[in-house]
C-alpha cells in the first residue's frame, strides 16, 4: 500500500482547461476557416471572442500542466515533497508532546512531522471543503496507515477559529492554507494559530505571504518579538530554498515564505 498525497493542482482542473482550449479553437476555426451561416457581424464577434478565449485558455492550460508536473509526488521535480519535508524540519516536539497541523489536506505535513518526532503526536485538522474534493479525512488516515505512522490523529477543524484552548500544543504548522481563506486578515489568522502554541513551542507556517495578501510581514515579525517570542524568522522560500524566483514566477508562487521560530 502506497500513500497518495494527491496533487495540489486538481487533475480535474487540468482536464477542464484543456477541454476549454479545444472548444475555443474549434469555434474559432468554424468561424474563420469553415464559415458559420448567419449574420457576418455575429461571426466576426464570435471569432474574436473565441480567438481571445483560446489564447487565454492556452496560457492557463500550460500553467496547469507545468504546475501539476512540478507538484506531483511521483514526478521528477517533487516540489510538494520538498516543501513538506523542508517545513517539517522546523517542527520540533518534546517526548510526549503534541503538535497541530492546520489545514492538513491529505495529511502530508502532519505525517512528515510525526515521522520526525516519533516520541510525540501530531494532530491534523481540515474542513475538507468541496473545492478540494480529492482531500478527505479518510484519505489522511489511509496515508498514515500506508506510511506506517501511528502517532497521528485527524479531525474536522477550521483555521479561522480553532477549537482548542490557548497554549494547547507544543508545535503548530501549516502549508499553503491561509491564502485560500478569502476575506480574512491573514495576520489575524496567524495569531489565531499561534494562540494555541505553548510557551517555548516551535512553529513553522508556510504560505504565499506577499504584501498584497499579508501586509507588512517585517512589522508582524517585530510585533511577535515585542510579544515575547523567543525566536522569529521570516524566510523567503522562493529564492533558492524550495524554488528559485524564475520557477516561483512560472508557477504563480511569488511570495512563498516560511514564518518559523520559538514562542
Amino acid at each position: 500500500m502506497k500513500a497518495d498525497y494527491k496533487n495540489w493542482v486538481p487533475k480535474g482542473m487540468v482536464y477542464s482547461l484543456l477541454a476549454l482550449t479545444a472548444v475555443m479553437l474549434a469555434v474559432f476555426l468554424l468561424c474563420v476557416i469553415f464559415g458559420l451561416p448567419g449574420n457576418r457581424l455575429f461571426r466576426c464577434i464570435l471569432a474574436a471572442v473565441s480567438g481571445a478565449g483560446f489564447l487565454v485558455s492556452v496560457a492557463f492550460s500550460g500553467w496547469s500542466v507545468s504546475a501539476y508536473r512540478a507538484f506531483s509526488y511521483d514526478g521528477k521535480r517533487k516540489l510538494s515533497r520538498q516543501i513538506i519535508e523542508g517545513t517539517a524540519e522546523y517542527v520540533r516536539l518534546p517526548a510526549g508532546g503534541i503538535g497541530l497541523d492546520v489545514g492538513c489536506g491529505s495529511g502530508a505535513l502532519t505525517i512528515a512531522c510525526a515521522k520526525r518526532n516519533p516520541d510525540a503526536r501530531m494532530i491534523g485538522i481540515d474542513r475538507w471543503g468541496k473545492e478540494y474534493a480529492s482531500f478527505s479525512l479518510d484519505l489522511c488516515r489511509r496515508n498514515a496507515l500506508a506510511e506506517g505512522v501511528e502517532n497521528t490523529d485527524f479531525r474536522q477543524g477550521n483555521a479561522v477559529s480553532l477549537d482548542f484552548p490557548d497554549e494547547s500544543f507544543d508545535a503548530v504548522t501549516s502549508n499553503y492554507v491561509y491564502h485560500n481563506i478569502a476575506g480574512k486578515d491573514k495576520q489575524k489568522l496567524l495569531l489565531e494559530t499561534l494562540r494555541v502554541l505553548k510557551k517555548g513551542g516551535t512553529f513553522a507556517i508556510h504560505d504565499l505571504m506577499s504584501p498584497a495578501r499579508y501586509g507588512d510581514m517585517e512589522s508582524f515579525v517585530r510585533q511577535l518579538k515585542d510579544m515575547g517570542y523567543e525566536k522569529v524568522e521570516f524566510i523567503s522560500t522562493a529564492d533558492g530554498m524550495f524554488m528559485d524566483s524564475r520557477e516561483a514566477g512560472r508557477l504563480m508562487l511569488r511570495g512563498s515564505a516560511l514564518l518559523a521560530g520559538i514562542k
